[in-house]
């Protein structure tokens, strides 16, 4: 059983015996509720060969999931929807414990979602759906029975789910619900899923002592892609330095945001990764696949509940989407490079933001990530390293052109077709 603390620099994870950590994650916030058992020890199997390490999932059902068969509802249902929070269904919570150590088993770290925020009154979920928001009585009670069941496994607690902080009552439940899984389990990493662009955090959350990680979503609306930089800058850079990720980069094939036409393709979801992990935020990535999150199946419905996005993909189809292999290669990458303490380098020449530079914090590392095939040039002479090139499409290695003029260095086109990682290694 995996058991994780934040390194002493607060830019990353490790292990109880000094590992360093990264945070590969998947999206399956659904699979309390539409998962059977053998699904779940199927798609456990596949995702442990491919390398992640970490499973994002909402303990309560998550109010946009695909329609299923199976009758699981941690609560009391009535029939307008809504839940009897005081009638707590114990079978649902002892299945989802089960679901969890399965997943411990084969070496997974759960990152559980205390309270979506739909739960959650005067959240921007709350305002399209209010029925089930959890009353405030019942919420230390709610996670002192969460915290019995699961925090035995070691996982960590996002807080919150895809959350705004409109008023002071929905931060008196985020602050409660931290507050106590924090005393009954020091052991376990807290942190907060929240809504996507969203930069700034209460000041009774952020200051808080029982925040262990920032979390930030760049998200699926396709005219704020370049969140996945600017949010990994902005949370890196905050006053109190603690690990920063991207917990919702965009997923592979989910369509635009507000129902607008269009996918997120393999390349999207690669780009919205690299450019996050090379802008401050390299404690690690999560992982989306259209059909996965929501744990959809061909001849059931999926609504338009939240941001309104096209449909989902059978998740036996969505778990085989090329673009999970991609974020397993970039763990491999950062663990063959041994790269860590990333510092972004303002150094491009170039009329762009999209490429993005990183160097280590000893700068005997640096990284470029060229999206679009180009000439990069570097305001920086790097003659006394080794460059290698590695094209994230078919994932292969190659040698770099590249020439120094005016203190200056300068790669050439390449001959890839698709975007690129160099990466310097200076020589000893």
């Amino acid at each position: 059983m995996i058991k994780l603390r934040i390194s002493d620099n607060k830019k990353h994870f490790e292990t109880d015996k000094g590992k360093k950590f990264f945070y590969l994650a998947d999206t399956v916030w659904s699979t309390f509720t539409n998962a059977t058992l053998e699904e779940w020890n199927d798609y456990l199997d596949y995702r442990k060969e491919q390398g992640f390490n970490v499973l994002q999932i909402n303990i309560l059902q998550q109010w946009d999931a695909s329609e299923t068969d199976l009758n699981f509802k941690p609560f009391e249902y009535k029939e307008d929807g809504s839940f009897n929070f005081y009638n707590r269904n114990n079978a649902y919570f002892e299945r989802a414990e089960e679901m969890v150590s399965m997943a411990v088993e084969k070496g997974f770290v759960p990152a559980l979602v205390l309270l979506w925020c739909n739960y959650v009154p005067d959240t921007w979920g709350s305002e399209i759906n209010n029925i089930n928001n959890m009353p405030i009585e019942l919420v230390e009670n709610y996670v002192k029975y969460v915290d019995d069941k699961f925090s035995k496994y070691n996982p960590i607690y996002l807080v919150s789910g895809d959350t705004d902080f409109p008023t002071q009552r929905a931060i008196k439940y985020y602050s409660l619900a931290m507050r106590t899984i924090k005393q009954l389990s020091p052991h376990c990493l807290t942190t907060l899923h929240i809504r996507g662009r969203l930069m700034e955090l209460p000041d009774e959350l952020m200051n808080s002592n029982d925040l262990d990680f920032y979390m930030f979503q760049s998200g699926h609306n396709i005219q704020f892609q370049s969140m996945s930089y600017e949010l990994a800058e902005e949370f890196s850079n905050k006053p109190i330095r603690r690990p920063a990720l991207n917990s919702e980069p965009c997923y592979e094939q989910m369509g635009y945001s507000r129902n607008q036409y269009g996918r997120f393709s393999r390349f999207d979801v690669r780009k919205s990764a690299w450019q996050s992990l090379l802008s401050g935020a390299e404690a690690g990535i999560t992982y989306g696949a259209h059909g996965i999150w929501s744990w959809h199946k061909k001849g059931k419905g999926f609504g338009l509940v939240g941001e309104a996005f096209d449909r989902p993909y059978e998740w036996r189809d969505a778990v085989k989407f090329e673009g999970a292999w991609d974020y397993a290669f970039m763990k491999k990458v950062f663990q063959l490079f041994k790269i860590k303490n990333l510092q972004p380098l303002d150094i491009l020449l170039k009329n762009t933001e999209e490429i993005r530079v990183a160097s280590s914090d000893d700068e005997m590392k640096i990284l470029i990530y060229v999206p679009v095939n180009t000439t990069v040039k570097l305001n920086m002479l790097l003659e006394d390293y080794d460059f290698t090139i590695i094209d994230l499409e078919q994932r292969r290695f190659g040698e770099t052109s590249v020439t120094f003029e005016d203190n200056k260095t300068v790669f050439d086109m390449h001959s890839f077709k698709s975007d690129v990682l160099i990466i310097g290694e200076k020589a000893l």
